[in-house]
């Protein structure tokens, strides 16, 4: 566990970079370049650029001593996602690295799009909340005082309801306050843990604690595991074989025990189309089309399909969910605000009107 927390912690490549960097593999292969002229081309062109990052330098010689892709990226597995080393060591394989890396490109422009969702939906909620701190607290610190000394400068009794009425409203906003400013650094907290060796109870404690998260996790775990088994399989693997090789080449541990669920299942002599609907992995739906695959052999095809539908689907709930987060910090910003200015303004209506 501790090598892969490493893994993640120190991949220099974003997803979009990985994406274009199996393109350009596949590409290579696809054009009959061999690994060792198309690495050492691609490595010159990065020396020449003054890249950052420079992936194909850093393997060209152990590429151009093995003619071995898999082997260079192991040597320096901490900048490689350990789905991509592994899934390249099963394409060299069965010799449809080309076609893998096509995958793996697709994959990682999937997987950099549903980063992007995810993002937005922690990145917007949050300054949104920090603008309602803001907010909040100026009309606390400066506006309110003001207030206050107006009233006192009126001569309004300090026991009176007018003043207390000011009294809720600044109670009620430092309350208000405190709350928003709380969940905003459990964000930040959860944010900053879901970057350590911790990242798997955490991500636990959110299925649990929050419904939407929970689904989204799921698809996402449903996603990766019909993606990868739908790689092998049309990589001419047996499915006893792709169920194993899936296991060690994922890496949460939700995806890892949906795998162990199915082999369990499969040990027991069901069917793998069977093993897979009593593992609640897919839904009812995408299981009777899978065993509808099975049964005309097209289980690769229709595994891949169904990931990609998962894929969608986790963007579409990560849109939704931000859309709903929108309104609701909005309508909450709105119903403060106004609370703490009504306790300021009635006071101050009474006093006028009683002039």
């Amino acid at each position: 566990m501790m090598a892969k927390e490493k893994r993640k912690n120190s991949a220099v490549l974003t997803s979009e970079e990985l994406s274009v960097f199996c393109d350009q593999i596949a590409l290579m292969l696809e054009s009959g370049m061999t690994l060792r002229d198309g690495i050492d081309m691609l490595a010159e062109d990065e020396e020449k650029e003054g890249a950052k990052a420079r992936p194909y330098s850093n393997m060209r010689e152990t590429v151009e001593e093995t003619g071995s892709l898999y082997i260079a990226m192991k040597e320096r597995e901490e900048e490689w996602p350990h789905y991509m080393v592994e899934m390249v060591g099963i394409g060299e394989e069965t010799g449809r690295l080309e076609d893998i890396m096509r995958n793996l490109s697709s994959y990682y422009t999937r997987e950099g799009k549903i980063k992007d969702a995810a993002s937005s939906a922690v990145t917007y909620p949050l300054v949104l909340g920090v603008m309602m701190v803001v907010i909040i607290a100026v009309l606390l610190w400066r506006v309110m005082p003001v207030f206050r000394r107006v009233l006192g400068s009126l001569g309004v009794d300090p026991n009176g309801a007018s003043v207390r009425l000011m009294n809720v409203g600044s109670i009620a906003g430092w309350i208000v306050l405190s709350l928003i400013a709380l969940m905003i650094l459990a964000v930040l907290a959860v944010v900053a843990l879901m970057r350590t060796r911790h990242r798997d109870r955490v991500m636990q404690f959110l299925r649990n604690l929050l419904p939407p998260v929970r689904r989204i996790s799921h698809k996402l775990s449903s996603s990766r595991i019909a993606g990868m088994l739908g790689m092998m399989l049309g990589g001419g693997f047996p499915i006893d074989n792709a169920i194993d090789m899936a296991a060690n080449a994922l890496e949460d541990e939700q995806s890892i025990a949906k795998v162990k669920e199915i082999k369990e299942e499969m040990q027991k002599g069901e069917p793998f189309a069977d093993a897979i609907s009593s593992s609640g992995l897919f839904t009812d739906f995408y299981n009777r089309i899978l065993k509808i695959g099975a049964a005309s052999g097209h289980e690769p095809q229709v595994m891949t399909k169904i990931a990609e539908v998962y894929e969608e689907q986790v963007e579409d709930d990560l849109s939704r969910l931000i859309s709903l987060i929108e309104p609701v910090l909005v309508a909450l910003l709105s119903i403060v605000i106004g609370a703490i200015l009504l306790s300021m303004m009635l006071p101050m209506a009474g006093v006028m009107s009683s002039l």
